[in-house]
């Protein structure tokens, strides 16, 4: 998956929000001052050359779609994140936020509940069982 532009991503947001539509209705989306026409058109050539976008042509008209599911978008971001500024491990991300940000009671709770449910789905596929 191709990286893309911080302009890129916002219009790729958008089209993912809005499912399809032309230039103009990305423009819609996209809070004041709105860019030129032909930048928008621009981005989204781009993005349909990288393979995140396509179209159907109705006359001169391109309605444009996303090709590129977001949930897929954020996993690969997620991946090249880990890999490029943690070396690569996930408990190296978790803590760092543990460390750096100030995690609220409950974003601490719910994390908790996110590993335990890891872990009980790891355990059930193993066989294995949990005693005290």
């Amino acid at each position: 998956m191709k990286r893309l532009s911080p302009r890129e991503e916002k219009v790729m947001r958008i089209m993912w929000r809005i499912g399809e539509g032309v230039v103009r209705d990305v423009i819609e989306q996209m809070p004041p001052p709105p860019p030129p026409y032909n930048t928008v058109s621009s981005i989204i050539r781009i993005l349909e050359e990288k393979g995140y976008l396509s179209h159907k042509a109705y006359g001169r008209t391109h309605v444009y779609f996303p090709i590129v599911k977001e949930e897929d978008f954020r996993q690969n971001s997620l991946q090249r994140l880990v890999s490029h500024y943690f070396s690569g491990s996930p408990s190296n991300l978790v803590s760092f936020m543990v460390e750096h940000e100030a995690l609220s009671e409950a974003e601490i709770q719910r994390i908790r509940e996110l590993l335990d449910r890891v872990e009980a789905n790891q355990q059930s596929e193993t066989g294995e069982e949990e005693y005290p």
